[in-house]
């Protein structure tokens, strides 16, 4: 069996307003307290249970939408509608923000008329929605600006701040060095031009396969990962992207995951680092540096 990659991203700069995080605060059930800017909304959502979240504009845009979020023993199902957008909006790109500041993509969200709607599922239980017309985002910080933000839901609590920098697309060095053989790609060496890469998996995924592109600019490596086919990736595993930098630290990109419901999904993202190598692994849970046992790495097609 095979899976299609297909890989680039693009980095844009934002012109819109900001979102920041605060220090931690809870809500009760008579009454909700948020941040002085009320940018933090990360709450958990239940199990088995339909939370309705409204989306509050994060700028000076036309425009409302909710999420209807359902978390099951298999993970949780994001449902969005917006509606009353400017009609020249075309796509934005919703993004979970963990409790970290981490942002996962869960995909795009197309308009037409200034109505959107759009399915996502994901593996997190903790997270606040967001919305922003660029690929890429790995981050946020206070500086960070989006379109929408998700509000917090009375009787919910929100979810304390965790250590600036616990972050998935920060590059720590793992506590096994030794535990991954990686060959560096030699990025700089590709100029500007696209370059195709493989992947093979072994062992238990023997015959899982794949092609990505990867385009080198000075001060950025532009990705994007496309899986077409989620029914051949292990229901219930996360295929998490690392970039292996010579000095033995590993920063994660991205990770896409088997929820069953879907066939498509993404990695995109966009790393400053000037040389590294790539690999993917399999992961059984959410993870900050690569554990498994489970990998394999891209090499570059003749």
């Amino acid at each position: 069996m095979r899976i299609k990659f297909s890989l680039f991203a693009c980095a844009a700069v934002l012109a819109i307003a900001s979102i920041g995080f605060g220090q931690s605060t809870t809500a009760t059930a008579k009454k909700v307290v948020v941040n002085p800017d009320g940018s933090y909304s990360v709450i958990e959502y239940p199990v088995d249970k339909d939370v309705v979240v409204n989306l509050v504009p994060g700028a000076s845009i036309a425009g409302k939408g909710v999420v209807r979020v359902h978390r099951s023993a298999n993970g949780t199902h994001v449902v969005l509608n917006m509606t009353g957008l400017p009609g020249d909006v075309s796509n934005y790109y919703a993004y979970a923000v963990d409790p970290s500041g981490a942002a996962t993509l869960l995909g795009p969200v197309t308009f037409t008329g200034g109505v959107g709607t759009a399915t996502f599922d994901t593996p997190m239980d903790q997270f606040m929605v967001v919305l922003s017309p660029t690929e890429g985002l790995t981050t946020f910080d206070p500086t960070t600006p989006v379109m929408f933000r998700s509000d917090v839901p009375s009787g919910y609590t929100i979810v304390p701040r965790r250590v600036v920098g616990d972050t998935k697309a920060a590059a720590v060095p793992t506590t096994n060095p030794s535990a991954y053989d990686v060959p560096v790609l030699n990025v700089p060496s590709f100029g500007e031009k696209t370059r195709e890469l493989k992947i093979k998996f072994s062992g238990d995924l023997q015959g899982l396969e794949g092609k990505a592109y990867l385009t080198y600019k000075k001060g950025a490596t532009k990705v994007k990962m496309h899986f077409d086919d989620m029914n051949k990736v292990p229901k219930g595993q996360r295929f998490v992207l690392w970039a292996a930098s010579p000095d033995g630290t590993y920063t994660r990109l991205g990770q896409v995951w088997n929820g069953g419901s879907k066939n498509e999904a993404e990695i995109n993202t966009v790393t400053p680092l000037n040389d590294f190598g790539l690999f993917m692994t399999v992961e059984s849970g959410e993870v900050t540096v690569p554990t498994s046992r489970i990998y394999s790495t891209f090499t570059v097609l003749p």
